[in-house]
């Protein structure tokens, strides 16, 4: 930690600016940031990939994703549960060969030593996660999504430089973070939840393709958040490393 004197002041108190400089330097205590606009995704662009969705699909939970993105990491994610299986498999077949000598022997500190060892054999969890909300995704659950277009005669190229590129479904409001929206599981539209409180929960009917709704049916569209603290996003990030203590 620096002295007081070679700091841009030379008081006898020691200021908030010199305790954040001091922190952030010495390479211990919490860090805390404040998120700008610039940091937040927008509702129409894929968790993973961070980029605005060609061909979304969206989990049940109302997380959006690049289908090609989440497949690839549906995929990778198998492939490593496979080969940690492989390796705990091996761990345990070294247990019980171990075990098996074991049970030769009297004497009791082995036998102490196997139970320890035995122990720290941890199982692991064949379940794939989503990245965003840590349940249990399958390719099954992923839901094909369809946003409809501000202009349809604008290209994919063209509507992504624009900030209002869609609009809901049915009464064509402009899409945005700070529209909250949802998610039709039969058509995959895209509708504000003012249009689902208001036309479509009357006859719990799916307006574009007529199917049956159930609330299952209904999928809360995760936004990025507007940048406001109101808009209900977390915007601290916080980023924990060792505290020194008197």
């Amino acid at each position: 930690m620096t002295r007081h004197g070679k700091n841009c002041t030379a008081g006898a108190v020691y200021t908030y600016h010199e305790k954040k400089k001091d922190t952030a330097a010495s390479g211990y205590g919490t860090q805390n940031i404040r998120l700008s606009r610039d940091a937040v995704k927008d509702f129409d662009c894929c968790c993973l990939s961070l980029q605005p969705c060609h061909d979304p699909v969206v989990t049940p939970d109302g997380y959006l994703y690049e289908r090609e993105a989440i497949l690839e990491y549906i995929l990778h994610q198998k492939r490593e549960i496979a080969r940690q299986m492989k390796a705990y498999e091996k761990q345990r077949g070294a247990r019980r060969e171990e075990q098996k000598q074991l049970q030769r022997a009297a004497a009791q500190d082995q036998v102490r030593g196997f139970l320890e060892k035995e122990a720290a054999i941890v199982s692991r969890s064949r379940t794939v996660t989503c990245p965003m909300s840590g349940k249990p995704l399958r390719m099954a659950d992923l839901t094909p999504v369809r946003f409809t277009p501000l202009d349809d005669s604008v290209d994919r190229v063209g509507l992504i430089t624009r900030s209002e590129r869609y609009v809901c479904a049915v009464t064509r409001d402009s899409l945005s973070n700070a529209t909250p929206c949802a998610v039709l599981r039969p058509s995959g539209a895209v509708v504000t939840l003012e249009c689902v409180e208001k036309l479509i929960r009357k006859d719990m009917v799916d307006p574009v393709t007529g199917d049956k709704l159930t609330e299952r049916d209904i999928i809360v569209l995760q936004r990025g958040g507007t940048g406001f603290a109101g808009s209900g996003v977390k915007l601290q990030a916080e980023k924990s490393r060792p505290v020194m203590q008197a």
